[in-house]
């Protein structure tokens, strides 16, 4: 139908609000795509909010946010473009595996299952989640450093404290978790889904 403007649906990754996703939003908005920036299963409105409930995304999963997108997709006018950042990426892979959108853009992605490869840097930025293992049901908040070494190590010190600032929040610890153990896992969920 003439007129109608392309969907987009952004996947932020882990300890990123979605309103992260607020420059990109605009960018093709004005652009003329019609997109949208959705949180993660529980994730609440605002940064303020997320910081006051890690809980509300306490044990959420692969699997679970896969779904979760996958509703939100359903009830858009037309099939959208997807794309995602870290494990963002690898929902937004996943969903494009089970056919849901019409193409995916995965930047950074998490590691699906089958990729053996995991560089230091990757494993010194999941450490937070993985350091104790009652953290697979829990949210870990990140410190400033560990942000800084994670997410804003491209930028300035003082920017990636504005970041931080401005974007950090509690994540649910078990996607690092699935991902971690995806290789040793029969049905893993970090696998696609024909694996």
């Amino acid at each position: 139908m003439a007129g109608e403007r392309t969907p987009i649906v952004f996947i932020h990754g882990l300890w990123l609000h979605a309103s992260s996703w607020g420059p990109w939003v605009e960018f093709f908005r004005e652009a003329g795509y019609e997109p949208v920036a959705p949180g993660w299963p529980g994730e609440p409105d605002t940064v303020e909010e997320a910081r006051a409930n890690p809980d509300a995304v306490a044990g959420t999963g692969i699997d679970d946010a896969v779904a979760h997108y996958a509703t939100i997709i359903e009830s858009l006018p037309a099939s959208p473009i997807i794309i995602g950042h870290s494990f963002g990426g690898l929902v937004a892979e996943k969903l494009l595996g089970q056919g849901v959108g019409v193409a995916a853009v995965a930047v950074d992605p998490a590691q699906i299952k089958g990729v053996f490869a995991l560089p230091f840097a990757q494993l010194r930025s999941a450490l937070p989640a993985l350091r104790n293992p009652a953290n697979l049901h829990r949210a870990v908040s990140l410190s400033r450093e560990e942000w800084r070494y994670g997410i804003g190590n491209e930028v300035s010190e003082q920017e990636s404290g504005a970041l931080f600032d401005a974007w950090s929040i509690p994540a649910p610890a078990r996607p690092v978790f699935q991902v971690s153990a995806a290789n040793f896992a029969v049905h893993s969920a970090g696998a696609f889904a024909d694996r």
